[in-house]
């Protein structure tokens, strides 16, 4: 993925992510509590835009620097396992393949956060 595009998804995955708090806060927060899921879909849009900020740094250092490539893809996969396994389980959809993707997704996560960090140190 070139760094323009690592940009331009951390800014849709953004903009989605505010789009899914503003419906889970008017069109489904009373299904959402009433199935006990109004926690895990906040988590869910809240991890999601942390890594999608961070998709964004990432894209605007691959810019500058190059590099990243797999910090970049951790973010956005590990961002669409995660988050997305957590709206399926909100819903009680496909619970038994949901449930596993979640810690999979955050693994993927911690990877790219670990892999930024490594980075920065080596300075690259």
């Amino acid at each position: 993925m070139s760094p323009r595009l690592t940009l331009a998804l951390g800014a849709l995955l953004a903009g989605v992510a505010v789009v899914l708090g503003a419906f889970a806060a008017h069109a489904l927060k009373d299904t959402l509590v009433e199935h006990g899921q109004l926690d895990t879909w906040h988590t869910a849009v809240r991890y999601q835009m942390w890594h999608a900020l961070a998709l964004c740094l990432v894209g605007v250092l691959r810019e500058r620097e190059g590099g990243l490539r797999f910090t970049a893809w951790a973010f956005l996969i590990g961002s669409l396992l995660f988050s997305g396994s957590l709206y399926c389980l909100a819903f009680d959809v496909l619970r038994p393949v949901m449930g596993p993707l979640t810690p999979l997704g955050g693994a993927l996560m911690i990877a790219g956060w670990v892999t930024l960090a490594v980075s920065r140190l080596r300075g690259r």
